[in-house]
Formats: structure tokens, C-alpha cells, sequence
């Protein structure tokens, strides 16, 4: 599962800039203009990271980052500033309100891209690891193999997608809203029920007998990744 990056930026052609260079790098990317419309949503949506103008309309990229801060999804959400202003002071303080980076227009693209990597590398090491393990379930992002207690388990490549997106993140409940938008993508329009069968496709390729089944429905809610059988071996 590629890491999703938010760009909140209001000039265009930089908007663009970075879109097609993130997207090369193998990024999946999203962007908006206003401090006030990246606010909502990331309420409803978090990404991995967010690139962010300080000099926005709507509300502040300075502002935006100190709420982002204040709420507990998003306290250790990387941020990256963007900034027309180079004063020692300025960086400061867009450091002291949260960021974890501060870059000054203009920059040179391969330098932002650096510091990307390297956000993630520090805040979402899984991004880059290409094992995940939990529990018996070894999956390997390389060669697109899936282990279950030494049996190799073959998948589709949509129940792949969505057996790494949840492995990601284990105990964290997901809506199928949030797994169609993290595993099928933002602009592809299906039914939520879709979840629900390659949710089962995928529960019946890998709990063999008496397995125990490491994905937990939460009525009402979504699924999850069990935590305790990720901790259970």
C-alpha cells in the first residue's frame, strides 16, 4: 500500500509540481487549496503525510498545523511546511507549532522528496519494510506472496491490497468507507458491500480448519486487524 500524501497548497503550478513528482515516487497523492477545506478533510480521511503551504486561504497553514496537533489522530501526523519566508525567526516558528520539517520556496524537488522519504521512514517504518508479519501471517510486498504458519496462501490482488492495508495497522477499526478509499482509491466509485464479499473471499483463503481468524467485525463499525493474535506468536 503506497503512502498517501496531502498537499495543501493554493498555487497551482506547484500544486502540479509535486503532484506529478510524489505520484512518480509511487506516492498516491491528493491535494486542495484552502486551510479551511484541508481542516474537514482531514477529519475525514488522515494521510501519511501532509506537504503545507503556510500562507493559505481559509485558515493559515500556521493554524491548521497547531489544531492538527490538538487532536489525538492527528497529533503525530508528519507535516512538512512550505514557506515564502527564509527569516531564522519564521522557522522557528513553524517548527514550534508542530512541523516536522520546514522547507523555503524555492526549493529543489529531489531535496523535498528526500525529506519525505525520510519523514516516512521515521514515522511509518511499515512503508517502507517489505515484510509484515502478525501473528503466523508473514506477507511479502516484493514478491506478493502470503504465508500462513509455513502454507504459502494465494490471493487475489484486491484481497492482497486489503489484507496489507489492515496488517498495517493492527486494532485499528476501519470503515468500509475507509478500506474502499485506502485499498480500491478515492476516485473509484463501488458499492460498500463490495468490502464485505473480499472481506470473506479473503477470511476463506487464509483460516485453514481450526485457524484462528485474525479479522475482527465490529458491528456497525467496519473490521480490524485482531491485535491480540498479531501479538499472539
Amino acid at each position: 500500500m503506497p503512502a498517501r500524501i496531502l498537499i495543501v497548497e493554493d498555487e497551482e503550478p506547484l500544486t502540479l509540481l509535486l503532484r506529478y513528482n510524489l505520484e512518480s515516487e509511487g506516492y498516491g497523492v491528493e491535494s486542495v487549496g484552502r486551510g479551511d477545506e484541508a481542516e474537514t478533510r482531514l477529519r475525514e480521511s488522515v494521510p501519511d503525510l501532509v506537504i503545507l503551504d503556510w500562507m493559505l486561504p481559509g485558515l493559515s497553514g500556521i493554524e491548521l498545523c497547531r489544531r492538527l496537533r490538538t487532536r489525538p489522530e492527528t497529533e503525530r501526523l508528519p507535516v512538512i511546511m512550505l514557506t515564502a519566508r527564509g527569516e531564522e525567526t519564521e522557522r522557528v516558528r513553524g517548527l514550534a507549532t508542530g512541523a516536522d520539517d520546514y522547507v523555503v520556496k524555492p526549493f529543489s524537488v529531489p531535496e523535498l522528496l528526500a525529506r519525505v522519504r525520510a519523514l516516512l521512514r521515521r514515522a511509518k517504518p511499515e512503508h517502507v519494510a517489505t515484510l509484515l508479519r502478525a501473528g503466523d501471517i508473514e506477507l511479502d510486498r516484493e514478491t506478493h506472496r502470503v504465508h500462513r504458519a509455513g502454507r504459502e496462501v494465494h490471493l487475489g490482488p484486491t484481497e492482497f491490497r486489503l489484507l496489507e492495508f489492515l496488517m498495517q495497522s493492527p486494532g485499528r477499526v476501519f470503515t468500509r468507507e475507509q478500506l474502499l478509499d485506502g485499498v480500491w482509491g478515492q476516485d473509484v466509485y463501488i458499492d460498500e458491500r463490495t468490502v464485505d464479499v473480499h472481506v470473506g473471499r479473503l477470511r476463506k483463503a487464509i483460516n485453514r480448519g481450526r485457524q484462528s481468524d485474525p479479522i475482527r467485525t465490529v458491528r456497525g463499525a467496519g473490521y480490524s486487524f485482531n491485535e491480540m493474535f498479531a501479538r499472539a506468536h
